[in-house]
């Protein structure tokens, strides 16, 4: 039955690539080929530059570079068929690589704490400049990874022993809130630490109530910008420091744009009790049995090539340097059972998304360099 399912999904995803936009064109045509295509991507996606001709046209150079992409990319995925990432066209695809890095890509700046006394690297956000090198090296990494023997080993002891469950996903214990689109505010260090946190506490009270983005957005310091970029170790130590209390959305709802704080220091709500943030790049089992026996992580991630993921398993095109990270995600569960074993991640791009707003990421080789920044919080509500 699994195996029967795996061949339904992986048929949905060509669906997906082909069916709904066609990616077929033939090599080195002219780009006018895709002016069709690009006609009917505009509608698709309601753009609002229809009856802006030049916008259209600049638009236009930057769906080609895109449609080139996904193709480079598809041709050089490697693995089981219904398992290996699959790229397409999405509402990203109109956007040049350095707009989609401005945009969607620099809001996770993590830095150097003097005062740490966590095992982290000093990490630093990408250069624009270095933008474009960046790219065309990572787009050469197309070589199939090879995975730590970490994997292998936790694979087959689970097997045997059962120490940990070999699948976990937190959305089916209710616990997981619904994605959310950051737009242009470049705030994922705040979703996807907040996302955590409203976890934890669904998971210590039985009851999940969205919390506020927004009021760390407006609020948090440290070296935190909020719509501007922060880090999700910083605002970790932000709420600890100052023992703010988060609000529920509700009270302080989501606006998108830095605001001034709006704090109500006598409201009830969820604080960091405490937090682990740690660098598990030798030591991925650790962050199965974080997600397994504690709850989702938070983790910082190099997601310049997501632009155009439309599902599978991602395991090559993305370089895992500390260096590189630039965004995050949430952790909210894995799955060993596969071909290819990975990790969810919830991500902050909205629902027409990858996989409904999600990603799956191999797991054991850092892939996009998760395993840099590893964030476990506790609360008390």
């Amino acid at each position: 039955m699994k195996k029967w399912w795996n061949w339904i999904s992986a048929f949905a995803l060509l669906c997906l690539l082909f069916v709904a936009i066609p990616l077929f064109y033939s090599r080195g045509g002219s780009k006018e080929e895709l002016r069709p295509m690009f006609a009917e991507y505009v509608k698709k996606y309601n753009k609002s530059y229809f009856n802006n001709s030049a916008e259209y046209e600049t638009r236009f150079e930057h769906f080609v570079a895109s449609v080139q992409e996904i193709d480079e990319l598809n041709s050089k995925s490697r693995g089981p068929e219904q398992y290996r990432a699959k790229y397409g066209l999405t509402h990203l695809s109109d956007m040049s690589k350095i707009e989609f890095q401005e945009l969607h890509l620099a809001d996770e700046q993590p830095h150097r704490r003097k005062d740490s006394h966590r095992s982290r690297k000093p990490l630093l956000a990408m250069s624009n400049l270095e933008d474009k090198d960046k790219y065309e090296t990572e787009k050469d990494k197309s070589a199939p990874i090879s995975l730590h023997d970490n994997i292998y080993i936790i694979i087959r002891k689970e097997r045997t022993a059962a120490s940990l469950p070999l699948q976990i996903d937190w959305r089916a214990k209710g616990v997981i809130g619904a994605v959310k689109n950051q737009g242009l505010c470049g705030a994922c260090w705040a979703f996807s630490t907040i996302g955590v946190m409203e976890a934890m506490s669904a998971i210590s009270t039985g009851k999940f109530e969205p919390l506020s983005v927004q009021e760390v957005i407006d609020c948090a310091g440290l070296g935190n910008s909020g719509c501007a970029g922060g880090d999700i170790c910083l605002l970790l130590d932000w709420l600890t420091m100052t023992k703010s209390v988060v609000e529920t959305d509700k009270e302080y709802p989501l606006k998108l744009t830095n605001g001034a704080c709006l704090m109500n220091k006598n409201a009830t709500g969820v604080r960091v009790k405490s937090f682990t943030c740690n660098d598990f790049t030798s030591a991925e089992d650790k962050i199965l049995a974080s997600i397994a026996t504690h709850g989702p992580v938070a983790v910082a991630v190099n997601a310049l090539t997501w632009q155009n993921y439309l599902g599978g398993v991602i395991q090559y095109h993305c370089s895992g340097t500390p260096k590189d990270l630039n965004h995050a995600v949430e952790l909210v569960g894995y799955d060993l059972t596969a071909d290819v074993p990975y990790y969810i991640a919830k991500n902050s791009w909205g629902s027409s998304f990858g996989l409904d707003g999600y990603i799956h990421l191999a797991i054991g080789a850092n892939t996009c360099g998760l395993a840099n920044e590893v964030a476990s919080v506790d609360v008390t509500v």
